[in-house]
């Protein structure tokens, strides 16, 4: 994948936000204040006008660039934990012109450590990390296959990802407020992280 590619597959995860923006909506409005879908909808936009823009070709400095974009059109507390998890996929990738699916595999894995940090989140708690963990771990296993495959595997794990949170108790954000009656609510922000592998399995699809 070189950085003309990633517009594509922007485009790609942007469409499937739009899709299910109604239903994030619905989601967040459970135990969060309803924004979400409208906030990963113009995010995910933003990033695909600043793409169609864009002329620069190292990957790494397009995906710091991409934080900025993406935390300016999506000023909410997941779209700031998306920025930081671009920030950490752009230090891993910084220099490159070109990228792998194992590169890939340790951005995600990078970016996901960023959030971790500094977010000061970890699995289990009720939040995006929770799907996005799951796929990219996935991803790193079967970064062997082609594109289509690995990423295949990687959305249907970070799905269960996401439906596991189900279970868990909210421990972050306004969702915390309602404790136990957490339990039981689907996170929307896990939904996310579910979306943006569907997005990117999407593209593959189309181009194989």
């Amino acid at each position: 994948m070189e950085s003309v590619d990633l517009v594509n597959i922007v485009k790609s995860i942007s469409n499937i936000m739009d899709e299910n923006k109604d239903y994030l909506i619905e989601l967040d409005a459970q135990n969060g204040d309803g924004d979400l879908g409208i906030s990963m909808s113009n995010g995910f936009k933003a990033l695909v006008s600043f793409l169609e823009n864009n002329k620069e070709t190292d990957i790494g400095k397009v995906f710091m660039k991409m934080g900025s974009a993406f935390n300016e059109a999506s000023p909410s507390s997941l779209g700031t934990i998306l920025s930081f998890g671009m920030i950490g996929m752009a230090k891993s990738l910084k220099g490159k012109n070109k990228i792998e699916l194992i590169d890939i595999a340790q951005a995600f894995e990078n970016g996901i450590k960023t959030i971790m940090d500094k977010a000061d989140s970890k699995l289990g708690e009720k939040t995006i990390l929770d799907s996005l963990y799951y796929g990219a771990e996935t991803l790193k296993n079967n970064s062997n296959l082609s594109p289509k495959e690995a990423f295949e595997k990687a959305f249907k794990s970070a799905s269960e990802g996401s439906e596991n949170t189900k279970n868990m108790k909210a421990v972050h954000g306004r969702a915390s407020y309602y404790g136990d009656k957490s339990i039981g609510i689907l996170d929307g922000g896990s939904v996310v992280g579910k979306l943006i592998f569907e997005g990117i399995y999407n593209y593959y699809i189309k181009i194989s």
